[in-house]
């Protein structure tokens, strides 16, 4: 495993993260021995960052973790986790009001409940999961967010980016009061290169990449035909407008992919060739993943005529109902 500094904080972490939406439910086939057996094996290849959320069953993927660092009291964990917004509705839209997502007491309450379905004496990151730039002067946001860090109940402050907006955070880090953007970055989503990494990089604020694999279709194992459970994420965000255009761009991608290896690795290697990212985030629910995943990091490189290959299959994409 390779290691690289998260930002201003000036902490180490690992380059391959955890990303535990997965484990929350919102998933179907989630099994929690399963899961815990997975974080085990992760933690065991060098895995240091894990990323939760209340919102990621109400506390249930807060609560696995607690079970897998109490188990492992000599490692080291950077536990980063979210406050969901007030109105309990992912994305933000235009026109939602501070008071409607993160008032001050809000953002407290629902910090020590993390704290408390962690178990840890202080939360690493806290991010918001949920967030509109025009929030960014407010100063109750500000306020909570400085007390919060006073009393050592939280060490940094981070934002989650809503879907395909990456510009929509870069007056709040202007503030100085956010340490760390959770932004999707992959093959397909390479935006956040035009405004949002160039300032990260003059502020030093870490960069979490999620969504590697653009929500499965990265993996190049998805098809025309499938569809999913009821109650399944996947069966609200997959409509047929984005999983047939989904499918044609990973296929276009195929005939890239280098001898000995597979179209996610390549995915993987593709954002740990940006310096600016911190740690990227794949969900890993089974133990096969873990591995296959962790192995990616391994500081070797892709080839720039693979890279600028790569960024043509560039695909900027605006929310819409299904985008969540």
């Amino acid at each position: 495993m390779q290691y690289r500094r998260f930002g201003r904080t000036d902490q180490q972490v690992s380059e391959i993260g955890y990303g535990m939406w997965g484990m929350g439910g919102d998933w179907k086939g989630a099994d929690d021995s399963e899961a815990l057996g997975s974080l085990q094996r992760a933690i065991e290849l060098g895995c240091t960052f894990f990323d939760t959320a209340w919102g990621y069953g109400e506390g249930h993927s807060e609560r696995l973790l607690n079970k897998t660092i109490k188990a492992n009291p000599d490692k080291t964990f950077y536990v980063a986790t979210k406050i969901p917004p007030k109105n309990f509705k992912w994305p933000s839209k235009r026109g939602y009001l501070l008071a409607d997502c993160f008032p001050a007491a809000h953002i407290r309450e629902y910090t020590l409940k993390s704290l408390e379905n962690l178990g840890t004496d202080a939360i690493d990151l806290m991010q918001f999961h949920v967030w509109e730039d025009t929030w960014a002067s407010d100063e109750e946001w500000q306020r909570a967010v400085s007390d919060l860090k006073a009393e050592g109940i939280v060490k940094a402050f981070g934002v989650s980016v809503n879907r395909w907006e990456p510009w929509n955070v870069i007056d709040t880090l202007r503030t100085g009061h956010i340490d760390a953007v959770q932004v999707i970055y992959n093959i397909f989503d390479q935006n956040p290169e035009d405004q949002l990494f160039p300032v990260a990089q003059e502020l030093d604020v870490a960069i979490i990449a999620r969504v590697p694999f653009d929500e499965g279709s990265l993996t190049g194992k998805l098809s025309k035909d499938m569809e999913w459970e009821a109650g399944d994420w996947r069966s609200t965000y997959f409509v047929p407008e984005n999983l047939n255009a989904s499918v044609d761009r990973a296929d276009a991608l195929k005939s890239l992919v280098p001898g000995g290896m597979t179209l996610p690795e390549l995915a993987l290697r593709f954002i740990l060739q940006n310096p600016t990212v911190s740690t990227v985030i794949p969900g890993m629910r089974k133990l096969p993943h873990v591995e296959m995943n962790i192995a990616t990091s391994d500081g070797e490189r892709l080839s720039d005529d693979l890279m600028a290959k790569l960024r043509e299959h560039r695909w900027d994409r605006e929310p819409t109902e299904w985008s969540q």
